[in-house]
C-alpha cells in the first residue's frame, strides 16, 4: 500500500498561455495580457512552458486549444481574448467545442470578482473546462482585466488541477489556505 504525504502534491504544474487577437496576430498591436499572465503564473510557481498568438478565428481556437492539451501537454491553458461581444468574439465557442466537462465556477467566480470593480464585469462570456488532464480557461483580453480575473481564481485553479492530476481525490475535504 502506498502511503500519500502532502509533498507527493507539490509538484511543479505547467502551463500555456494563448493570446487570441486579430491585430496581435497580424503585428499591429502589442500584446501586453499574454506576457502580464505569464508573469502572474510564475509568480505562483507556475511553469509556463508555451505561448502563441492566434488569430479570431473558431477553427484555429479550436486547433490550438487541443495542441496544447495533447502535444504540449500543459497542465493548464490559460487563454486571453475574444470574449466580448464583437462578432469575431468566439474563443468561449471554440473552448465549449472542445471540453469535455465545463468547470463554470471558474468563469462565475471570475465575472463575480469583475463585478467589484466595474459593471461591465457582468459582460464577460469567458468559459471553462476539462480537456483530458488539461484544465482550459478563458481570460478577457485587456491586461487589468485578465490580471483581475485571474487573480480571482488562480488559488482555486491550483487545487483544482492537483486534483485533475490526482489518482483519486486531492485532500478535498483540507481547509482552503
Amino acid at each position: 500500500m502506498e502511503i500519500f504525504t502532502e509533498r507527493m502534491f507539490d509538484m511543479e504544474y505547467t502551463a500555456a498561455v494563448i493570446t487570441v487577437s486579430d491585430k496581435g496576430y497580424r503585428g499591429e498591436r502589442v500584446d501586453t495580457s499574454g506576457p502580464a499572465v505569464c508573469a502572474m503564473l510564475e509568480e505562483h510557481g507556475w511553469k509556463v512552458i508555451y505561448k502563441s498568438i492566434v488569430p479570431d478565428d473558431i477553427e484555429l481556437i479550436k486547433n490550438e486549444l487541443i495542441r496544447t492539451a495533447d502535444e504540449v501537454k500543459a497542465n493548464l491553458v490559460l487563454t486571453t481574448g475574444g470574449t466580448g461581444f464583437s462578432p469575431r468574439d468566439v474563443t468561449p465557442e471554440a473552448t465549449l467545442a472542445v471540453v469535455e466537462r465545463e468547470t463554470r465556477g471558474i468563469p462565475e467566480a471570475m465575472r463575480y470578482a469583475s463585478l467589484q470593480i466595474t459593471p461591465r464585469g457582468c459582460l464577460s462570456r469567458s468559459a471553462a473546462g476539462i480537456l483530458g488532464r488539461t484544465l482550459i480557461v478563458n481570460l478577457p483580453g485587456s491586461e487589468k482585466a485578465a490580471r483581475e480575473n485571474l487573480a480571482a481564481v488562480i488559488d482555486p485553479i491550483h487545487h483544482g488541477v492537483e486534483m485533475l492530476l490526482s489518482s483519486g481525490s486531492a485532500d478535498c475535504a483540507a481547509p482552503a489556505k
